[in-house]
């Protein structure tokens, strides 16, 4: 067989097409992992949407991705064929100021899997195998794909940039896919009290499961009022946003108290308009932004999980086939809130 069945983005506003192309040739530094789930995203959404745009077109998209080695480069060494995978999809330069620093995340020269790169959305994705992190046995294929960016990108939002301290409190804006998995990390890192804030009934009340001390429905209450109410007059020490709409960043920044750190990880076009100058200046509040996350992120991850300290067995909302991806992509631009993760697992 020299073909494979893969799901590529052609242009904004139109379904993946499912295609068979060639399987991707293997160079002497490459690796071929035969991919055995991948989660759907919201930022697959967003390139459907045209909100935010691939490298190339025709593109294979899918950024959450895990399998087993197929082929090894006759260069590499280390794996060899059979070998479990989770694949991390930043594809770094290793020379520029940030790679040298140690924040990979923002190297200068990154390319993306399923973004930038042919992604996991088909039978087989070629990478680099730098990129490869072991998969214990005892995790599934299915929430060992979730380890990359739908949790990595919440846990390094947490700890490389809040730096989220035992007691802290925390409001987080959006428990949908990246939401959801930073109460459950913020739980486990100690943080105290955790306020979950969205739109939705369904989001909230899996919010509450796993681990919240206090939701809030923003249709029906203003969550920065809310949230004192809740917490105290002061506000809460960290405020994340995963929405990405300029008034829910606006929000978590007034919920924030003086010395409050404001990490906005939802991506939107929208242009920030927040509170006055002196204002923001006077209370030393820290606003910034936190970028997918680093390999050593997932491997932390992965420990976790094969501890049973990390339990993402509820994340996983359901598993389809590749078929039926554009469906999927459907649901998590028409109702966000409905889901966690839908995980193709059947290629």
């Amino acid at each position: 067989m020299n073909t494979m069945k893969a799901a590529r983005f052609y242009s904004p506003n139109q379904p993946l097409k499912l295609e068979h192309v060639p399987i991707p040739n293997v160079g002497p530094n490459d690796v071929l992992v035969e991919v055995k789930a991948c989660g759907v995203c919201g930022s697959d959404v967003h390139i459907l949407k045209g909100e935010t745009f691939p490298g190339f077109s025709p593109i294979i998209l899918g950024h959450e991705g895990c399998g087993t080695i197929k082929t090894l480069g006759e260069s590499v060494s280390g794996w060899k064929a059979g070998d479990r995978v989770v694949i991390d999809c930043v594809t770094t330069c290793g020379n520029c100021f940030h790679c040298l620093g140690g924040r990979d995340s923002i190297c200068l020269n990154r390319k993306l899997t399923g973004i930038h790169l042919d992604g996991a959305l088909a039978q087989y994705v070629r990478v680099q195998p730098r990129n490869l992190i072991a998969l214990p046995e005892t995790v599934s294929f299915e929430q060992g794909c979730l380890a990359t960016d739908a949790v990595a990108t919440p846990f390094h939002a947490l700890k490389a940039r809040a730096k989220l301290q035992a007691c802290e409190s925390i409001a987080i804006f959006g428990v949908g896919g990246l939401g959801i998995h930073a109460v459950k990390l913020a739980r486990l890192m100690g943080a105290s009290p955790i306020v979950a804030v969205d739109i939705s009934t369904q989001a909230l009340e899996r919010a509450s499961v796993a681990g919240a001390d206090a939701v809030i429905d923003a249709r029906k209450e203003d969550p920065p009022e809310g949230i004192r109410k809740r917490v105290g007059p002061l506000g809460v020490h960290v405020a994340l946003e995963c929405v990405g709409r300029a008034q829910t960043v606006r929000s978590a920044v007034e919920s924030v108290g003086p010395g409050g750190r404001v990490v906005i990880v939802g991506l939107g076009a929208e242009m920030l308009q927040l509170k006055g100058i002196t204002e923001f200046v006077r209370s030393e509040i820290a606003l910034m932004g936190s970028s997918a996350f680093e390999i050593r992120e997932i491997q932390e991850i992965l420990s976790l999980m094969a501890s049973k300290r990390l339990d993402l067995s509820s994340s996983v909302t359901r598993t389809i086939s590749l078929d039926q991806v554009n469906e999927a992509l459907e649901e998590l631009a028409k109702r966000p809130g409905s889901v966690t993760r839908i995980v193709v697992n059947r290629f």
